[in-house]
């Protein structure tokens, strides 16, 4: 199986960054957070449905919304946008299973409770450095 994702970030809708997992940490997780939540809002100002994604060089962030919250994450724009938007999907997915209605409601910001989460998604990340 190939790993398709680099980086990924989960928020929730008003920005906070829950879950991540970088391999080369430029950015603080809070402040990326803010940026995508900017940057989403900007977005769905002038479209419905905001953005679902964008490419910096060769690097696509791609973005999806389930349930209040953002899973973005990064990857080769080499890699064919629909293959990484699935994956992301999949992680998604698995989240939601993970994780309970209730736990995800009262985790009261204690952003450690989904810390195991990368245990989970191995098979989608790239190797970090």
């Amino acid at each position: 199986m190939v790993k398709l994702i680099r980086d990924l970030w989960i928020l929730t809708e008003s920005g906070l960054t829950i879950f991540n997992r970088v391999t080369d940490p430029t950015m603080g997780p809070q402040v990326f957070g803010g940026l995508m939540i900017a940057l989403n809002t900007y977005a769905e100002s002038l479209i419905e449905g905001g953005i679902s994604n964008f490419e910096l060089s060769s690097i696509r962030y791609t973005i999806v919304k389930k349930n209040h919250f953002l899973f973005v994450a990064n990857s080769s724009n080499k890699i064919k946008d629909k293959k990484v938007l699935n994956e992301l999907k999949n992680i998604a997915k698995k989240f939601f299973e993970a994780y309970s209605e209730e736990i995800l409601k009262n985790y009261n910001s204690n952003i450690r409770v989904f810390k195991s989460f990368k245990n989970l998604i191995t098979d989608s990340l790239e190797e970090s450095n």
